[in-house]
């Protein structure tokens, strides 16, 4: 996982994680990269400082600071509960807007699913009263976990 300083259009700087750069951009392209606080799609990489260690400031250990969770631990954590969480359910891609608007009107049986959604589409399913959750962790198919 690679994590990005991202800055939106209104200037608010956030934290997200990706399997690579590429998939940065290809979610980037498709509207998929959101600020939490604003919504907004218009999203970029932030100037971030490099995390360089010097002289004196180095633990022996590379362990987080004494009091302060470990980020890999907590991500590790987060990763693992969606994992039961997805248990189950199925893999729909980019037609998980479609599938799940289906569901809430009868149209397909129930079932859990699980996919891709645009903000803009994730907006009109909540508008159109779809129960829908965005998950923790950003989620690939499943011939591309590790």
């Amino acid at each position: 996982m690679i994590v990005f300083d991202l800055r939106c259009g209104a200037g608010h700087v956030f934290e997200a994680w990706f399997g690579s750069s590429a998939d940065y951009a290809s979610q980037r392209e498709r509207a998929l990269v959101a600020c939490p606080l604003c919504g907004d799609t218009a999203v970029d990489k932030a100037v971030m400082a490099p995390n360089v260690a010097a002289k004196g400031n180095r633990r022996a250990d590379n362990a987080p600071a004494a009091g302060k969770p470990d980020p890999r631990q907590l991500m590790a954590a987060i990763a693992e509960a969606q994992a039961k969480m997805l248990q189950g359910s199925q893999w729909v891609g980019v037609a998980f807007a479609d599938k799940a608007r289906a569901m809430h009107l009868g149209e397909e049986a129930h079932a859990p699913i699980h996919g891709q959604a645009s903000i803009d589409e994730a907006r009109a399913l909540i508008d159109e009263g779809v129960p829908v959750a965005p998950l923790p962790l950003p989620v690939v198919p499943p011939e591309q976990r590790n």
